[in-house]
């Protein structure tokens, strides 16, 4: 029985909780009670990372590689609650073709349900006046964007939109699908590109570190991402068991989706104060 994965999964669907009650305005720690407010919160993101490490668990079984059960990564943080989740993969990826297969899957399974859950939660969202000094205000990707003018139509200048708890965490599983899919290293953007270019994968990486290190003059977190993929993640990409296997159309197809969800999904300011 993996225990740990079971208690990682219950503590974060505590802490996801605790966190979506306090976006709820719920006052916790007088009445912890009111943690069943963060329950739609809480519901949604455990869903699409649940999907996504899902997506990374059934590819890669089916690849014949062993992997772990999903581990959730539960942190008390009022914002979020969670840190994401992994799988470990445990034996050796065969070909570039696993590669992709297993690097994709994730992401695009997270996106389309980041997606669902987004567009559902902008139904019970509202505008409000923009808020003028003091407030956390959320960037827009590409993607986002699109789901807002669709489900709300075009915002007045001076509005903003107040997200309802499964819109934010819909927001939430789109940036974390970009965070995962940055071409560098062992993320899933990092298994992509190497199965699409092989050793050239070096070059992407570390032109991607390059660009996050300026965008961090715009959000502080990029340049801990880069620093991050420097000293702790890092940049390399082991080879697969066979590298020389040439990639066939339709994973050369699924990586290059991957990528295009990456470019709906990355938002260069993700968090900003009015």
């Amino acid at each position: 029985m993996p225990w740990v994965n079971i208690l990682l999964f219950v503590a974060t669907v505590f802490t996801t909780m605790a966190a979506g009650a306090l976006h709820a305005g719920a006052d916790i720690f007088s009445k912890p009670w009111l943690l069943y407010k963060g329950i739609p919160f809480s519901a949604s993101l455990m869903l699409i990372l649940g999907v996504h490490e899902t997506g990374h668990y059934l590819t890669s079984r089916r690849w014949g590689v062993r992997a772990s059960l999903p581990y959730f990564i539960p942190v008390p943080h009022p914002l979020l609650g969670t840190m994401g989740a992994f799988i470990r993969v445990r034996s050796p990826i065969p070909n570039r073709n696993a590669l992709v297969d297993i690097g994709a899957s994730g992401p695009l399974a997270g996106f389309f349900v980041a997606v669902v859950v987004t567009a559902i939660g902008l139904m019970g969202s509202e505008m409000v006046s923009a808020p003028t000094e003091g407030g956390l205000l959320l960037g827009n990707s590409l993607i986002f964007s699109l789901l807002v003018r669709m489900v709300l139509g075009e915002i007045p200048d001076g509005y903003d939109v107040l997200l309802s708890p499964m819109a934010f965490a819909g927001w939430i599983g789109l940036f974390v699908t970009a965070l995962n899919l940055l071409p560098v290293g062992q993320l899933d953007g990092g298994h992509v590109i190497y199965g699409l270019f092989g050793e050239r994968h070096r070059i992407i990486a570390r032109a991607t570190v390059l660009f996050l290190l300026p965008m961090g003059f715009l959000w502080m977190g990029w340049l801990l991402w880069a620093f991050l993929l420097i000293l702790i993640l890092g940049m390399r990409h082991p080879p697969p068991y066979d590298p020389y296997t040439p990639l066939d159309d339709g994973r050369r197809i699924t990586g290059y989706l991957a990528l295009l969800v990456f470019a709906l999904c990355f938002t260069p300011v993700p968090f900003r104060m009015a």
